[in-house]
């Protein structure tokens, strides 16, 4: 059983937000290759990728939206956060060894039903937005 939240729902407000900092290595890159089958040779082939509009290897999408999940599940909400919808529009891609900072925010919450929304995105060290979404969650805080 997932260890609840240390807060309780109604606990959470919105506006409330966290943040995290990371630039994905090549090894992260094939690590996330083996664990998913996602070979494509735009994220592992130099060759490849060099000729490719991106002129080099990009990290996956989803290893990068990965951020957006650790932040949820260990600090807001938290731990026994269970997703229930994600969705996400991918604006630019991230290179190997580029710093990405994700953040989310609460924008609703629903006492009721247990069931927060929160904004997602993840910029560049510059600012650019590189993805953007919105998540659905349901928080198993004590009661």
């Amino acid at each position: 059983m997932p260890r609840p939240s240390a807060r309780s729902i109604d606990a959470f407000r919105v506006g409330e937000r966290a943040t995290a900092r990371r630039a994905f290595t090549d090894e992260d890159v094939h690590r996330f290759a083996e664990l998913s089958g996602d070979f494509n040779e735009l994220h592992v082939d130099d060759a490849v990728a060099g000729r490719s509009r991106f002129r080099g290897r990009i990290v996956h999408g989803m290893l990068t939206a990965s951020l957006i999940s650790r932040l949820i599940g260990m600090e807001l909400p938290g731990r026994g956060t269970i997703y229930l919808q994600q969705s996400l529009r991918f604006t630019a891609p991230v290179r190997i060894g580029e710093e990405v900072e994700a953040a989310v925010e609460v924008t609703a919450v629903d006492v009721a039903k247990r069931r927060m929304t929160l904004s997602t995105t993840i910029r560049r060290a510059d600012g650019e937005t590189v993805l953007t979404g919105e998540a659905l969650v349901m928080v198993e805080g004590e009661r």
